[in-house]
């Protein structure tokens, strides 16, 4: 089961790529304090969670941004207009709730709106929204009255999301792309007894903009094994291939073979399934092909670094009620703990 008060924590503060700082930076400071060495804030905002020890270096990244909405431009009559920061689809944006942060832990509420399919064209009601044709309407009035409100040009929006049960196993959320793989980190150096490895669990920032974070904190860590948490695609729903599916609900961690950023390092790979086998720990396959993640910047540093990784199954991937299997979450945990503890037996 999960610890669900220090999961909503995570998974509700905010910081959308590049503006980690307005909230979910410090939380993810918080969360680690008491489970290593010492805390470090680079210059590009990750942080770098130390357990120091005189073994291998292992760097475990998983990232603490989400993706959100910049606004652009303010219309006369007090609209937002905005742009994604991240995969954001504008399918997701129509009648959903969403937080203006105007500063630090401080927002005002909008609305995701475009032209009502009542009066639209026929042709035009079977077509997707455009970026021209949404806006988030905050309540304002005029131009002036938003501003005063606190919005403007740069200002960062998120969903109003948050977390809840779903069902005997199921939890639903905004941002657990990657909140729940931040969560993995700290519960596995919270749960981490027995390894001379030196390790560093890395928040990274950036990731849904192009692994940003992650870049730059492999070149300052300069790990001779890298392993990256994140969620990947469970399409196992109605109408979709079973061949099609990547992973399922509530059928364990997911050990990553290749996605469109890496290939995991085959010896990596099948390490980690002896151990999850030995362990009895669930286990299934990833092959992501339309997706990245850490570790797609981790393997590339420098010379090279054998990197693996494991997923967490997650439906409705990049909206606000994204659903994951806290047994899944459970078994990524008790896998990456595995890892640690056995990683001086990893000959590459």
């Amino acid at each position: 089961m999960v610890d669900y008060e220090l999961l909503k924590k995570i998974v509700e503060a905010p910081g959308v790529s590049g503006y980690e700082f307005l909230g979910v930076k410090d939380v993810v400071i918080a969360a680690f304090k008491d489970y290593v060495d010492e805390i470090k804030v680079d210059k590009l905002g990750n942080v770098i969670a130390h357990k120091k020890g005189d073994g291998p270096k292992v760097m475990l990244a998983a990232h603490m941004d989400q993706i959100g909405l910049m606004v652009t431009h303010i219309e006369k009559n007090g609209f937002l207009r905005v742009a994604p920061v991240g995969g954001v689809d504008p399918r997701t944006l129509i009648a959903q709730r969403f937080k203006v942060w105007i500063g630090k832990n401080k927002y005002i509420y909008g609305v995701g709106g475009s032209v009502p399919p009542h009066i639209q064209k026929p042709e035009e009601r079977s077509k997707a929204p455009t970026w021209d044709q949404v806006f988030i309407d905050i309540g304002a009035e005029s131009k002036e009255e938003a501003e005063e409100m606190g919005a403007k040009i740069g200002t960062i929006i998120t969903w109003d999301g948050k977390l809840e049960r779903l069902g005997k196993h199921r939890l639903v959320s905004i941002a657990f792309d990657d909140r729940i793989a931040i969560y993995t980190l700290v519960e596995a150096a919270r749960k981490l007894k027995d390894t001379n490895a030196d390790i560093y669990f890395v928040a990274t920032v950036q990731e849904e903009v192009g692994l940003r974070g992650a870049k730059v904190s492999a070149f300052g860590i300069e790990p001779d094994y890298g392993f990256a948490i994140d969620v990947t695609i469970a399409a196992d729903v109605p109408g979709t291939p079973e061949h099609k599916h990547v992973t399922q609900l509530g059928k364990g961690t997911a050990i990553k073979i290749m996605d469109r950023a890496v290939i995991c390092h085959p010896t990596i790979v099948r390490w980690m399934e002896e151990l999850a086998k030995k362990y009895e720990i669930p286990y299934q396959w990833d092959i992501l092909l339309g997706g990245g993640t850490d570790a797609g910047a981790i393997h590339l540093n420098k010379s090279g670094v054998p990197t693996g990784a494991i997923s967490v199954p997650s439906r409705y991937i990049h909206s606000n009620a994204e659903v994951v299997d806290e047994r899944d979450v459970d078994a990524g945990v008790e896998l990456m703990v595995k890892v640690l503890e056995h990683i001086n037996e990893l000959q590459i």
